[in-house]
């Protein structure tokens, strides 16, 4: 129990796969500009890393080693598949917010990484926390920069069309470069500072 505590934790802050590895970045950069979208990505990547990781794990013993990774693939497309099916049917306007970023979740290095770097050297059950660590530090950095992103590129703070947050002045006169690429990069750039100057993150 200690270790699979400690291999869900390292995932959330320590392995953190945006702020800390870096992976990923281009669904996250791209899609994080409401949180609708924050959630969404993060509940398609969640539900993909954990069946993948479960499903490589539990039959990582009889892959060969010479086609490991086209099976990892396969499997990976499958959860995608089931995923960007499910979205289409019920959510069909998260659906097209999301657009080819929730299919390309099969070409994410995140998913396709732990595959490849634990669940096919790891059990199924410390391979679980793992998938559940690194899912929820992806979700946490993916809500962290569209809080920041939808906030200050629009002045209000909406959730499935609820308005929770309007700022007076800001609502009126919004800093639209947030909700553009260079604003993206511009506010993990800040976030990364900050947690830097916090120690959240060391420097190598």
């Amino acid at each position: 129990m200690n270790r699979f505590r400690k291999e869900f934790l390292k995932g959330i802050i320590i392995s953190n796969p945006v702020f800390v590895l870096a992976l990923g970045l281009c669904p996250a950069l791209a899609i994080s500009i409401s949180i609708d979208n924050a959630l969404g990505m993060s509940m398609g990547v969640a539900i993909v890393l954990l069946g993948s990781n479960v499903m490589v794990s539990a039959i990582r013993k009889i892959i060969p080693n010479t086609v490991r990774i086209p099976v990892f693939i396969i499997i990976i497309a499958s959860f995608v598949t089931i995923i960007d099916l499910s979205f289409q049917a019920y959510f069909p306007p998260l659906h097209e917010s999301l657009g080819i970023f929730l299919p390309l979740i099969v070409v994410n290095c995140i998913v396709l990484g732990r595959s490849e770097a634990f669940a096919s050297k790891n059990s199924t059950f410390h391979s679980i926390a793992d998938a559940l660590g690194i899912a929820i530090g992806f979700m946490l950095a993916l809500l962290l920069i569209s809080l920041f992103r939808q906030i200050l590129g629009t002045g209000t703070l909406t959730l499935f069309g609820n308005e929770l947050l309007s700022l007076p002045g800001l609502a009126d006169h919004p800093m639209t470069l947030f909700i553009l690429p260079p604003g993206a990069f511009l506010v993990l750039a800040l976030l990364l500072a900050l947690f830097r100057r916090m120690g959240v993150l060391k420097n190598e």
